[in-house]
């Protein structure tokens, strides 16, 4: 089972930085997906995506994962998207086995490692065929607790996260809300603390919350100071890791019909003087939006891992497609107006690869407590790393996906070849959490030094 081979990967973690690659890593899945040779085939099958240069960590982790997706073909995926059914048996595999707690402490059951291997993990669970809607599924357990391990206390990460990472508890996000959308530092989401000191009752609406229906925990962005009496915009904002009880008075979540990864729901959440316990606070009061800070560059890297799941499934799907497709006696793959388009889209998602993995290592290696801290690693050099990579892969992905459609033809736009869905979700990583226009904005900012245009 996965969860034994933690133990090893974690003592391969450390043997991989001063040693060769140990035993316990072999065999390697060959190829990139899970891939059946057809009798008719043209080609052999074959890797796509080029795995050279991946640390033994993130290959031992990519290999343990395709095998768990083994057990939820395309069919159980189509089939979750067309009910808008949420795939509860990947979260409990994913839980049983223990990954929900990658990147969380050893010392509460997780496995310890980093950002960089998380984003593998929901790479390759979107490339086994779950696309954004596999990975969206446990999405949030894995970077909106990343804030919550660095900033809360030692009895709050014992008592918050065990059961993240066991799967007993989920957990969503609420940052976003539907006056404000990229406007984090106008959040209007009011906590106000009570008259008794014992918590705080919680007013406001957040939107585009996934998992709400089946989550037991949020963390949550809100003002414990109106905006009007702060001096910045940025203060006056606290972290709450709070209950999610969707019986509790106050509470309420109304799901969002939407275009794509309908196997995860969307919601609109509504509070009205929600009480929490004042231990839900993450840190200092006032402090939330530094805290939040650490969880978004996480999730920059985890989306474009997804979104690069995504791209290469849809490419892999049609290269299969245009190798044994044959019209007017020979297949359409041989034709460079199929070839090309597919061949430049592998190009940028190979490209968009090696900026996620980058970011994803930036941002392992500038925290104190990483085996190979570098202290050089800026703030500001993971967050243009994490935004270009979350744009890149993004970018890649719609192409990737767009292309795999339009070459498949007809075909292409048929549920039962599964790009169609593909298609459907690529949309997301451009969308959010933050847009393409933001990112540029922030690259044009702070990397290039222009005026701010917004």
């Amino acid at each position: 089972m996965v969860r034994n081979m933690l133990p090893s990967l974690q003592a391969a973690t450390r043997l991989a930085r001063t040693a060769t690659r140990p035993n316990v890593l072999k065999p390697r899945w060959e190829g990139a997906l899970q891939c059946t040779k057809r009798d008719f085939s043209i080609t052999p099958c074959r890797p796509l995506m080029e795995t050279s240069g991946f640390t033994d960590e993130q290959l031992t982790v990519r290999d343990a994962i395709f095998k768990i997706c083994e057990n939820f073909p395309d069919e159980y995926w189509m089939e979750r998207d067309q009910t808008e059914t949420y795939p509860h048996e990947l979260h409990a595999a994913l839980a049983k086995d223990g990954w929900l707690g990658i990147a969380l402490p050893e010392n509460l059951g997780g496995s310890g490692l980093g950002i960089s291997e998380a984003t593998m993990m929901l790479q390759s669970i979107a490339e086994s065929g779950a696309g954004l809607a596999g990975a969206q599924s446990i999405h949030a357990n894995v970077y909106a607790t990343q804030p919550v391990s660095k900033f809360a206390t030692e009895d709050q990460r014992d008592r918050f996260l065990r059961k993240i990472i066991s799967g007993e508890w989920r957990t969503c996000f609420g940052v976003t809300e539907p006056n404000t959308g990229l406007e984090t530092l106008k959040l209007k989401t009011l906590a106000t603390p009570t008259q008794d000191g014992s918590g705080y009752h919680i007013s406001g609406q957040k939107i585009w919350i996934s998992s709400a229906q089946v989550a037991t925990k949020m963390v949550l962005l809100a003002r414990t100071t109106p905006l009007e009496d702060v001096k910045k915009p940025s203060e006056g904002l606290s972290m709450f890791y709070i209950d999610f009880d969707l019986n509790a008075p106050g509470l309420e979540a109304k799901k969002i019909k939407k275009m794509g990864g309908r196997a995860v729901d969307a919601n609109q959440v509504f509070f009205e003087n929600y009480f929490v316990p004042k231990d839900a606070l993450i840190g200092e009061e006032g402090q939330g939006f530094k805290i939040i800070l650490h969880g978004m560059n996480a999730e920059r890297c985890l989306l474009a891992g997804e979104a690069l799941g995504l791209g290469y499934a849809a490419l892999d799907k049609a290269t299969t497609y245009a190798k044994e497709r044959v019209v007017f006696g020979r297949p359409i793959g041989q034709n460079q107006a199929i070839q090309h388009p597919l061949a430049s889209a592998f190009m940028h998602l190979e490209a968009a690869k090696l900026a996620t993995y980058h970011a994803a290592r930036l941002y392992d290696r500038s925290s104190p407590s990483h085996p190979e801290h570098d202290s050089s690693i800026t703030s500001h050099a993971v967050g243009v790393a994490c935004n270009s990579a979350k744009y890149l892969a993004a970018e890649a992905a719609f192409t990737a996906c767009e292309r795999s459609v339009m070459s498949m033809g007809g075909m292409g736009y048929a549920a039962e070849y599964h790009v169609e869905r593909y298609l459907r979700e690529c949309f997301v990583p451009r969308l959010a959490p933050v847009s393409r226009e933001m990112i540029m904005n922030f690259i044009g900012e702070k990397a290039l030094g222009l005026p701010r245009s917004y």
